[in-house]
């Protein structure tokens, strides 16, 4: 919107060019929905509060969390419209890729939001049942999916690329869609596991989005994925404005979030922002960056999968409590010394994943 608008005042004064540059636009994204999730974060919560919208715990979690229930959930709305706010005032909003972004997004959290609605106001702490969830996830992961798959103007928009190696490229063909869905579904999902601690989930989100959008950015330009040796796509740049937004607002919401938590963001924002992750590495093919830039969530999630497969098989657990963040606390550390060191983690996967563009 103001990217357009900026268009027209150049003939009154060129000087308003400086905001068709990219970059500027992505740091201006992320200033504003930082700025729009702290000034109405604390309108926020207060409401929450007078609607008793709090969060239900589960008898079977870690008891120090018992304290916790009555806190305001659902805050991941106000990443949301953070997000939507900054991204429609400085993306160029005659790309495709912008629009993909925002409605797998919006899609996602729709669904996390009929989650929090049954756990909130039914006191139902199974939310929405899991066959109805993977099912809706599964309808629109697979509707946008091929949706780029059918306007795929060119052969690298649906090509694998594998980090590390300069001429190891797959053509997926038609196997781009299923592949793209099982990514979208699967970042979704992993980021609401690992949902668990007062900013567990959304420093390592704001992150692994930083990341993607420096990647992003580099598949954009054709001089740096010339010399990098990556896929150059034109006009994915302008998915650097998306994910500066989302960081900004998850910086923002992490002010309210961080230990101990005013607010929490629900499914609402967990299962948007993993889908947003998702989506984005898909249209900017790096797939396998993120799930090393994301190691934390795919760590929280083969956790879950450990856990259950072995209670399965032999009825004997591998952790004391899955997902592994509570693992560590009932082995005796400290909510914020679990938080702090998967983020310290999550430091040093973002740069290795970003690293991988240069070793090949």
């Amino acid at each position: 919107m103001l990217m357009w608008l900026s268009e027209q005042l150049i003939f009154v004064d060129p000087g308003f060019s400086v905001f068709q540059y990219l970059t500027l636009r992505g740091i201006l994204a992320a200033c504003t929905a930082m700025a729009i999730s702290m000034l109405v974060g604390p309108a926020v919560i207060e409401r929450l509060n007078q609607l008793q919208i709090g969060q239900t715990i589960r008898e079977e979690g870690p008891k120090s969390h018992l304290e916790k229930a009555g806190t305001p959930t659902m805050g991941g709305a106000l990443i949301l419209v953070a997000v939507l706010g900054s991204t429609l005032l400085w993306a160029d909003l005659d790309s495709r890729y912008v629009w993909v972004a925002l409605l797998t997004t919006l899609a996602f959290g729709a669904i996390g939001g009929v989650d929090d609605y049954r756990k909130i106001v039914r006191r139902d702490t199974r939310g929405l049942p899991a066959g109805w969830k993977y099912l809706w996830q599964s309808f629109c992961a697979f509707g946008l999916t091929l949706y780029l798959f059918d306007t795929a103007a060119a052969p690298e928009e649906t090509t694998l690329y594998v980090p590390f190696f300069k001429d190891v490229a797959l053509a997926m063909g038609w196997l781009f869609v299923p592949f793209s869905y099982f990514v979208v579904v699967g970042a979704s999902n992993a980021v609401n596991l690992t949902d668990g601690l007062d900013g567990l989930a959304i420093m390592p989100t704001v992150m692994v989005a930083s990341g993607l959008g420096v990647i992003a950015y580099l598949a954009g330009h054709i001089q740096f994925a010339d010399y990098l040796n990556i896929a150059y796509l034109p006009g994915s740049g302008e998915l650097m404005v998306f994910c500066g937004a989302i960081a900004g607002a998850g910086l923002g919401f992490l002010w309210f979030n961080t230990y101990p938590a005013m607010i929490f963001m629900g499914d609402v924002g967990a299962l948007a922002l993993g889908a947003a992750l998702g989506i984005v590495a898909v249209m900017v093919r790096h797939e396998i960056v993120l799930f090393i830039m994301g190691g934390i969530f795919v760590l929280e999630t083969v956790s879950v999968m450990i856990q259950v497969a072995s209670f399965k098989l032999t009825g004997k657990r591998v952790f004391r409590m899955a997902p592994i963040h509570h693992h560590f606390e009932l082995k005796g550390w400290p909510e914020p010394r679990v938080i702090v060191r998967f983020w310290i983690i999550t430091v040093m996967l973002v740069l290795f994943g970003l690293a991988t563009l240069k070793l090949r």
